[in-house]
């Protein structure tokens, strides 16, 4: 796998490595010692999956407190979307820095999300599938939220949002 932090401390781009033969691929998207070795979360407890039927969807942004708090491992498995992570925590040199990197079926890359992080992404195509494995399970107690158009992160999605739930719409601004 090929790691590329981003300009948020514990953020990847992870890319898998494709060993190609007469028959196609074959490539790791998950590797224990990998993630240990890139001081990553290797803990995985939860595995889900989303499906948006349209394009222009927003799901986020999201994040869980305390012994709940969780890294993320965000797959694209069918269309595309443009994934989004947001440094909340406090101490950080990034915090209220966001970073969006384009998730596709066709380029097989992921982002890794760490925890104190708030997560979400808009689909910039109709029937699109995201694959997710967490370091924790889902809490609803934890679980918190972030307006996606919240000013004071600032973030610039590449298109128009067109369906979002009334939770993620509702979210309190960060402040």
């Amino acid at each position: 796998m090929i790691f590329r932090e981003t300009r948020i401390p514990g953020v990847f781009e992870i890319r898998p490595e494709l060993l190609t033969d007469e028959r196609g691929f074959f490539a790791r998207t998950w590797c224990q010692k990998e993630f240990e070795a890139h001081k990553l979360n290797p803990r995985l407890v939860q595995c889900s999956i989303s499906f948006s039927k349209r394009k222009g969807t927003l799901r986020g942004m999201h994040y869980q407190v305390g012994e709940h708090a969780e890294a993320k491992l965000v797959r694209c498995t069918k269309g595309s979307i443009c994934d989004t992570a947001i440094d909340i925590r406090r101490e950080s040199p990034t915090f209220k820095s966001w970073v969006a990197v384009v998730l596709s079926a066709q380029e097989r890359n992921m982002l890794y999300v760490p925890e104190g992080c708030a997560h979400g992404f808009l689909t910039l195509e109709d029937e699109t599938e995201v694959f997710y494995q967490m370091s924790e399970a889902y809490n609803l107690e934890s679980a918190r939220g972030v307006r996606w158009d919240d000013p004071a992160f600032r973030i610039s999605w590449p298109g128009k949002v067109e369906v979002i739930s009334e939770r993620d719409r509702t979210y309190p601004n960060f402040e």
